[in-house]
């Protein structure tokens, strides 16, 4: 029996590859929107696009995963680890921390005490990459209470930005205004864009970008600035890359830093989920990085 195991949230964005080679159970992400639910397309980005086309007003609602949820991921874990920490979602961004702590309480008490609950006070990529530095921890052989304690600043040392085409996703959201969304659409037609970050646990503003029409460009140009800016060019960074369904985009902007950046390494690419997916709309894309 291994040592440590890991329990995170489907919002963690990582690969199927990476989840099989450490075994992680991943907690699945909930999405009710039945009016796309027929409508063609190979995942929701696509099935957005296709309601757009068609003038489907509705929007997706998105609801944490339940206490049984994690209930059934840490009984699942619980076979096959001596202890289990679970890396949640950042607790200011939904409720599924809490949930997570609850399901503890519906085990037996000796096992209650083989789990550990993290808030990883993060998002998407910036979620994976605290669940990749915790593996990199388990892996070292450092106690899941030791583990938990350097996460903390490990956590504040994460850097995120996300850039979206359109507005009026993360409005209906609730995350803001709808005089900010109309603000913000009018910017993003001039050609002016938020980059948003992550502040405290919370998405906050991070500056605006001028000629942001080409999203991979502007993330590349913030993870540049930032390293230079910090002299990191020595140290080893590890970056994710989400996107909404620009796969080509994602590419590209992988290829730019492994030609322009050799220190740092882009640790997995992949596809939003479907509860930051409804938020963030289609396209829009997330670079996040951890120095090493």
């Amino acid at each position: 029996m291994k040592r440590i195991g890991i329990v995170t949230e489907e919002t963690a964005n990582l690969p199927p590859d990476i989840i099989e080679k450490y075994r992680i159970a991943v907690v699945p992400v909930k999405l009710d929107w039945p009016d796309i639910e027929n409508l063609p397309g190979e995942n929701t980005f696509q099935k957005m696009r296709e309601a757009e086309k068609r003038g489907i007003k509705s929007f997706g609602k998105t609801s944490q995963p339940s206490i049984k949820d994690y209930l059934d991921k840490y009984k699942q874990q619980l076979a096959g680890f001596e202890k289990v920490i679970c890396v949640s979602l950042g607790s200011k961004f939904s409720g599924s921390y809490n949930s997570a702590i609850q399901a503890k309480n519906f085990l037996k008490p000796d096992e209650q005490g083989r789990i550990f609950n993290m808030d990883s006070a993060n998002n998407s990529g910036g979620q994976g990459l605290a669940v990749l530095k915790t593996e990199e921890m388990i892996e070292q052989g450092i106690s899941a209470p030791e583990i938990l304690e350097k996460m903390k600043s490990v956590l504040k040392n994460i850097k995120f930005f996300v850039i979206m085409k359109d507005y009026k996703w993360i409005e209906y959201s609730g995350r803001i205004s709808h005089l900010a969304g109309i603000i913000l659409s009018k910017m993003a037609k001039s050609g002016l864009r938020p980059l948003l970050t992550i502040k405290n646990g919370k998405l906050s503003p991070a500056g605006i970008k001028s000629n942001a029409k080409d999203f991979p460009s502007v993330l590349f140009g913030q993870l540049k600035s930032e390293i230079e800016k910090k002299k990191m060019l020595g140290g080893k960074i590890k970056a994710a890359i989400i996107h909404g369904d620009d796969p080509l985009g994602a590419e590209r902007l992988r290829e730019m830093i492994k030609k322009d950046l050799k220190n740092v390494e882009i640790v997995f690419l992949n596809l939003a989920d479907n509860v930051n997916g409804v938020v963030s709309g289609p396209d829009a894309m997330v670079l996040a990085w951890i120095e090493d």
